[in-house]
């Protein structure tokens, strides 16, 4: 079963038991990924306008790592809103924010814990030879692959950082 058939799945049964905070959250998620398979549709016909609807519907489905970037995106929305309403004194929406990103981590690969990025870094670090701060680009580089989707870029970013200064 692919995520997309487990989203709407599980958005069926959270109508089903009136879960109101876990229906919006998820309609909103897939909304999202409906919006993206429409921009990938869209670039499909510009490329090949001679393209059958058809096919295009087939290639414009995202893929289960395509819609976890999607997930990652949505989250990351979520967490940037909470910390702005945090600072704004907003702490009810804050709260709201908060609930809908658990919500979101549930359809989340499992992220790395900070140690296990730590290592990553380091093993970047001295794959590249990687001296000062003008390498971080390169470190970076390296470590996206590894880390995309399974660790937030600005812990990532934060631990390049120290390791290079």
């Amino acid at each position: 079963m692919s995520l997309k058939e487990d989203l709407t799945k599980d958005l069926k049964t959270f109508l089903k038991e009136g879960k109101e905070l876990e229906v919006s959250t998820l309609r909103q998620l897939l909304s999202s990924i409906l919006n993206k398979e429409k921009e990938k549709r869209f670039s499909l016909f510009k490329k090949n306008p001679d393209i059958s609807a058809e096919e295009a519907d087939k290639q414009s489905l995202l893929s289960d790592e395509e819609i976890a970037d999607v997930i990652n995106s949505e989250a990351k929305k979520r967490r940037e809103a909470a910390e702005g309403f945090e600072k704004g004194g907003r702490t009810e929406s804050a709260e709201k924010e908060k609930k809908e990103l658990e919500i979101l981590k549930k359809y989340m690969p499992e992220q790395l814990s900070e140690e296990e990025v730590k290592s990553l870094v380091l093993e970047a670090v001295s794959k590249i030879g990687a001296k000062d701060i003008k390498d971080m680009g390169k470190v970076m580089a390296e470590l996206m692959p590894k880390t995309k989707g399974k660790a937030d870029g600005s812990l990532v970013g934060r631990l390049v950082k120290e390791s290079l200064q």
